[in-house]
């Protein structure tokens, strides 16, 4: 059977993203013995779950070839390191129950086979007791899905979850700005299991995105906003009937640095290399895993 063209691009784009965030890795530590409370959660400890997040996902697809493995298992273990071994998340959930990004940075983890068994004893009683801090609709979505991944038995109400979110109610497709366009975007990340489950979006759901996903992403490349349209890329990827569009893979292609960097926006790139993992780090994730998921989708690996 004929590979889609688009398949290439795909590739490419993933390949060069995770080369880059493997080998700038380092910037991406702790710069001292971090604690279970942490000063800014955002500034090193929510990076590197993103990051495992994204070399999982590399992992559980498996079509991006014996050099990109590679990589995503020394990241993802580079990632585990600094979290002492899941330790750090242990100790973070035991100390603040209500949390839930120890679970939700913990997941990819599991998904590749990293187990902490303390953490999913603890993990599993809060869930018993539903002991979590109020979230907007997206949120409560993945910490749905973090439970499934890491195989913690929840009876969670997934259309009333769908339903809740701005998404759910496929609202006026013009009625939508910046913040809005991600929490839909993870919206279909976490009911798709980043596309490991198509059919987990309401029909109704993939019909709309697949009505309205080239205007947004024509809007949002047209800002410049390619960290946004990476996400909408994984979005497309992710619907029953994948949407790949090689225009739209072509122009997120052609941001994309010699090094793999892909810039967040039309903004000049710093020359100073912490300063651009810091700022583009995000980016980098997010083409890894469009590409990733759109090459696996591309030569059905999800059959």
């Amino acid at each position: 059977m004929a590979v889609d063209p688009v398949a290439g691009t795909a590739h490419e784009v993933a390949a060069r993203a995770i080369t880059w965030l493997h080998a700038n890795r380092a910037l991406g530590a702790f710069a001292d013995n971090a604690t279970a409370d942490l000063d800014d959660p955002n500034s090193v400890y929510k990076p590197l779950g993103e990051a495992a997040l994204a070399a999982s996902l590399v992992l559980r697809e498996g079509v991006t070839g014996g050099t990109q493995l590679r990589q995503a298992r020394e990241l993802l273990d580079f990632c585990w390191d600094e979290l002492r071994r899941g330790d750090l998340l242990y100790e973070r959930q035991l100390r603040h129950t209500m949390l839930t990004d120890p679970l939700e940075c913990y997941a990819p983890f599991a998904r590749a086979g990293r187990r902490h068994h303390a953490l999913e004893e603890v993990l599993a009683h809060t869930s018993a007791v539903d002991a979590i801090t109020e979230l907007v609709p997206n949120r409560r979505l993945a910490v749905a899905n973090g439970h499934r991944v890491v195989g913690i038995p929840r009876d969670d109400d997934w259309d009333a979850l769908t339903r809740a979110t701005w998404l759910g109610s496929t609202p006026a497709p013009w009625a939508i700005d910046w913040f809005t366009a991600y929490c839909a975007t993870h919206t279909v990340f976490h009911l798709t299991d980043w596309g490991a489950r198509p059919h987990g979006l309401p029909e109704h759901v993939a019909d709309y995105l697949a009505a309205w996903l080239p205007v947004w992403v024509d809007v949002w490349a047209e800002a410049c906003q390619w960290d946004l349209v990476g996400e909408l890329l994984i979005v497309g990827a992710c619907l029953p009937e994948p949407r790949v569009d090689a225009a739209e893979w072509e122009a997120f292609a052609a941001v994309q640095h010699a090094d793999g960097l892909v810039p967040r926006d039309g903004e000049p790139v710093a020359e100073d290399p912490s300063e651009r993992f810091r700022d583009h780090q995000h980016t980098a994730v997010v083409a890894t895993v469009a590409g990733t998921v759109a090459l696996s989708r591309l030569l059905g690996s999800d059959a």
